[in-house]
């Protein structure tokens, strides 16, 4: 009997997710949160040859790179960031005064085009609800469906364990979160704790980004405006030159302690 199409089409895609999935369910490094930061950090990472998974609650990663600053899908970033767009094949318009604009569609789908292609492989529509923590060590990440839990459906998760988890989830540093308030980890921090974001001041906003971005806790690094978050740092808005470069230098820190 001849294959039918609908039977060979839904096949194809339930075998190709799960082998996918069942290969990434032992990391070396989780990354939580498509954003810029995240994406570049993934990135890299391949690139050095690490096993890189990016778990992305939304439908879209990408982070808040889509919508520019107000809708206006355009953004800015410094001349010191912009190699790293060019390096993901994204295009800038050099303004000759240190800054670049840029299309904010073609840089997120560059980012997530270039963190695919070097070997990170992302997984969109999935959350993470905890962390796992074993010897003193943040050592993998307790994952299920963002439908399933924006719909409070009682479904137990799976777990995906790495040697290192990035918390790239943005303002709220999520994973920090679940390390510091659950599992009563301090991190290295001023308070041991999450500061809190502090207002807008773009300037000083970008250096802390990138001077904020470190290893918190064996194996849990922040990135982007998590780090920021953890360590009472100032927001910036629509220029993205700290959190490119924070990403690149996490995936340095990463790889440091990663290598023997």
């Amino acid at each position: 009997m001849a294959d039918v199409m609908e039977e060979t089409i839904s096949g194809a895609i339930v075998r190709a997710f799960f082998e996918k999935f069942e290969r990434h369910l032992a990391v070396d490094v989780g990354i939580v949160g498509a954003g810029p930061s995240g994406l570049v950090a993934a990135r890299y990472l391949a690139q050095a040859g690490l096993k890189v998974a990016v778990f992305e609650s939304k439908l879209a990663p990408g982070g808040g790179t889509w919508g520019g600053g107000m809708l206006f899908n355009e953004v800015v970033v410094q001349d010191d960031a912009a190699p790293i767009l060019h390096d993901f094949g994204v295009s800038t318009r050099d303004l000759g005064n240190g800054y670049h604009t840029l299309d904010s569609v073609e840089m997120a789908s560059g980012l997530i085009f270039g963190a695919r292609k070097a070997g990170a492989v992302i997984f969109n529509t999935m959350c993470v609800e905890d962390i796992c923590v074993r010897e003193g060590k943040v050592c993998g990440l307790v994952v299920n469906w963002n439908p399933v839990r924006r719909l409070e459906m009682h479904v137990d998760p799976v777990v995906v364990t790495a040697r290192a988890v990035l918390d790239g989830t943005g303002h709220p540093s999520e994973i920090v979160h679940k390390a510091v308030d659950k599992a009563g980890i301090k991190v290295d921090s001023p308070t041991g704790g999450i500061m809190g974001e502090k207002p807008m001041w773009m300037e000083d906003g970008e250096r802390t980004t990138v001077l904020n971005t470190k290893r918190l806790y064996p194996g849990l690094y922040a990135s982007g405006m998590a780090a920021n978050n953890v360590q009472g740092g100032f927001r910036m808005g629509p220029i993205f030159g700290g959190m490119l470069k924070s990403g690149k230098k996490v995936a340095e820190l990463i790889l440091q302690d990663l290598r023997p």
